[in-house]
Formats: structure tokens, sequence, C-alpha cells
């Protein structure tokens, strides 16, 4: 498929996630769009015309799974990767039911990502470095304290870490990779 025609639709509540997730893929070739609310994510891929669609599994209090039939529906042909950060087989016997084309764990690296998009399953020659431990904290806690809706103190209890300690990582800039 050319850079031309791969139009992809990133569904995804996380939008700082979502923004480092597009500028990676752009540079991989993809038109992307992005979609903070399942509200807007079908009149936004009936614009789009999507032929790829990334959606995330947990959208703040709705479930992604349920856009999959939908988005099927309207484009029978669109490569659609499930991706969360709450994976069981449970989930992923229920995606590949719906339509989706494959199912990723957060975090995924984008090779990983990329690799599920293009139905790619040899190896790629695409070069990333790992993303460091500090990334990956930062990553998880940014998630945690998403989930838990901007509470320090629960997000704190839910990691097993002291409330400062949180607001301390939390006043440090993200660490790149």
């Amino acid at each position: 498929m050319s850079g031309a025609q791969m139009r992809l639709l990133i569904i995804e509540d996380d939008v700082a996630y979502a923004t480092v997730l597009a500028r990676r893929l752009s540079q991989h070739g993809f038109s992307c769009e992005l979609v903070n609310h399942s509200c807007d994510a079908l009149s936004k891929a009936q614009q789009f015309n999507p032929s790829h669609v990334l959606l995330d599994m947990k959208l703040n209090n709705d479930n992604g799974l349920h856009l999959i039939k939908p988005l099927r529906a309207a484009y029978p042909s669109c490569h659609m990767v499930l991706l969360t950060g709450f994976a069981s087989i449970a989930t992923a016997v229920e995606a590949m039911r719906f339509g989706a084309n494959d199912y990723l764990a957060k975090p995924a690296d984008t090779l990983t990502i990329l690799k599920a998009l293009t139905g790619d399953k040899a190896e790629c020659t695409i070069e990333e470095a790992p993303m460091s431990a500090e990334r990956l904290e930062w990553e998880h806690i940014q998630q945690t304290l998403n989930a838990n809706n901007g509470n320090v103190s629960a997000t704190a209890r839910q990691l097993d870490m002291h409330r400062r300690t949180l607001q301390r990582k939390l006043q440090k800039k993200p660490v790149q990779r």
C-alpha cells in the first residue's frame, strides 16, 4: 500500500500518548488523524475514510470494543488493531471475534504497533531504541493517574508509592525514550 493510501485513525483518550503515536507513525508513511472520545470516532472515520485504525480499548469511561463492529461494517478492508493497557485473553478473543485484525498490550513500541498495523509478521528493518526504564515508569504513572481521573492519592495507593514521592515524579518533565 502506498504512503498516500495509508490513512490511520488513532482512537485514544490519552492525548499525549496519541500525539506521540501519530508523530512516530507519520514518520513511517501514515497520514494520521486523532480522536480522543468514543462518541466522535464514527463521525471522524466517516470524514477521514481510514485504511487503518488503532483503537484503545478503554476510552475514558467507555469501552472501545463496541466501536469495532460499526467500524468493520463501514470499512470492511480497514486494518484494525486494538491497543489496551488491560490485556486479557478474553478481551483479545472478543476483539478478534468483533473484527479486529490484531490486539496489542500497552506499552507497545512503535515497531510492534507498525508490524500489527501493516500485518507484517516478518522482521522489519526499522530501528528504534527500547524505552528507558525511566520513560516506562513515567508512562505507567501517567496511565494510572488517568485511570484514577487525576486523583494523586488514589494513584499513589495503587502504585504502592508515597504521595509526596509521586508528586515529585509528576513535577518532572517526561524522560525522552
